[in-house]
């Protein structure tokens, strides 16, 4: 273990120290051992991990902050929010020379907290968990998951529940929030300073503020982008939960869809679907705007705007990538954008399962019949005559071949999806104290592309009488 603690000590003004309160009765439940591995932890042992996670007992040279930061919540502005139950413990080096935040959630109250109780329930936790490690393997930039401890201790929710924590990682959690929380609490001197560091630490390719500017632009339009094509809905995309390096982050009420609804919502909290699938890339727009307006000042207006012009095109350029891979198409065509508008309207009107559909899809050929297991997911058949026989006619102008771009195909749509009666199935065996589930479907996340014979239990639509697709904002 190689721990720094960059944050605490060049930017002691953003966060204060706090000590992690330990659970009751704590469990080690998981440990990823192989990302342990990657970022040089793989020799911490068991116990240290459960004294650090679930005991409070941090490990030699961490130093626990919690990071403030403010956030447009919902459209409104909140002045001071900031890590109201998770503590940045250190920076671990990797053997790489990377680093990665250790970043405990659930670790108890802060001077953040507000009302709330600074804990986290095991349901969220292994809700986050899994996302993390999910997205990750589909190749969604994202926080990643370490250690996940549980606990007897009771937790207030909608019901009793149980306290937990998740270790996660990533190379940073620097958020929108951090430079709104400054520059609308009358410290905009320190706004330099926050890219100063970003720059040094993160970004040293870049020259300036406006060329960080323009990356996180970049990056997030990037990110939604791959959101959309996985069918991802984030759910509470607030601006204090928008990293600045472009990564997913803070998993809350999130869902994927499985029938094609474009405006899909997982989050009762959002009546109103500020946060519906469809909306997203409007919300990364308008997050990058608020964003702008913090640095305005700091950073050239020209080049904010200049910035916020190439949104649209970079989120447009990356989906129409994403979405021709996923079609098993190697070229542009013109009349592309209107094959997907139609598949996407058939999709919708007839509640076909979006991430099957587009996995057997890999299975029709250039002539012969259509794949029976295709067919068997279209309620109306004929009515996809006229778009099955427009996709035949592109693949045929491509002259791609059949087995080459299936296996194309297979590694860009994914057979396992994390899918809520999944996840709540594997939440109800934990808090039981079964983790076998847990492990199962863990494992089968990890190679989402691949075949997997033994986990094909795992691969089934979502049943019929499961209609959990809205989730609370509690965790």
């Amino acid at each position: 273990m190689k721990l720094i603690n960059t944050f605490a000590t060049e930017l002691p003004w953003a966060c204060e120290p706090v000590a992690p309160q330990p659970l009751h009765a704590p469990g080690l439940l998981h440990l990823n051992r192989a990302l342990l591995g990657e970022l040089g932890l793989g020799a911490v042992s068991e116990a240290d991990w459960l004294a650090c996670c679930g005991h409070g007992q941090p490990l030699p040279g961490m130093q626990p902050v919690a990071q403030v930061y403010a956030g447009h919540q919902f459209g409104g502005y909140s002045p001071r929010l900031g890590d109201g139950r998770a503590l940045l413990l250190g920076e671990q080096q990797a053997p790489d020379g990377s680093r990665w935040d250790l970043h405990l959630k659930g670790a108890g109250k802060t001077p953040f907290s507000r009302f709330g109780d600074g804990r986290a329930v095991l349901r969220s936790s292994i809700r986050e968990y899994l996302a993390s490690e999910a997205l990750h393997a589909l190749g969604i930039p994202t926080t990643r998951a370490l250690v996940l401890v549980g606990s007897q201790e009771p937790v207030y929710r909608e019901q009793v529940e149980t306290g937990a924590t998740v270790l996660r990682t990533a190379p940073s959690h620097l958020r929108f929030g951090h430079v709104e929380y400054f520059a609308w609490s009358g410290q905009g001197e320190r706004i330099p300073l926050l890219i100063d560091y970003l720059l040094r630490h993160h970004f040293p390719e870049l020259a300036d503020g406006a060329e960080l500017f323009a990356e996180v632009v970049r990056r997030t339009a990037r990110l939604i982008a791959k959101w959309q094509a996985a069918g991802f809905c984030h759910g509470v995309m607030n601006t204090d939960n928008m990293s600045l390096l472009g990564l997913t982050l803070d998993y809350g009420p999130y869902g994927f869809i499985d029938a094609y609804v474009p405006d899909f919502v997982c989050n009762h909290s959002d009546p109103g679907g500020r946060y519906a699938l469809d909306q997203q890339p409007a919300v990364g727009y308008w997050n990058l705007q608020k964003l702008a307006q913090a640095l305005a000042g700091h950073i050239d207006g020209d080049a904010l705007a200049a910035a916020l012009t190439q949104y649209e095109h970079q989120l447009m350029l990356h989906y129409s990538e994403l979405m021709r891979a996923k079609l098993g198409l190697a070229v542009w065509e013109d009349n592309d954008p209107a094959l997907f508008r139609e598949l996407f309207r058939l999709l919708a009107a007839h509640g076909v399962d979006y991430h099957l559909f587009l996995r057997r899809l890999g299975e029709v050929t250039r002539e012969g019949a259509w794949p029976a297991s295709l067919l068997a997911l279209l309620p109306e058949p004929a009515a996809w005559q006229g778009w099955l026989e427009a996709y035949r006619a592109r693949l045929a102008r491509e002259g791609s071949e059949d087995g080459v771009r299936k296996v194309q195909m297979d590694a860009v749509n994914p057979k396992y999806v994390l899918r809520n009666a999944l996840a709540q199935r594997v939440i109800e065996a934990a808090e039981q104290g079964d983790m076998a589930p847990f492990e199962r479907l863990f494992a089968a996340l990890q190679h989402p592309y691949d075949e997997q014979p033994e986990y094909e239990d795992l691969a089934t639509p979502q049943p019929a009488w499961y209609c959990g697709g809205e989730l609370s904002c509690s965790s």
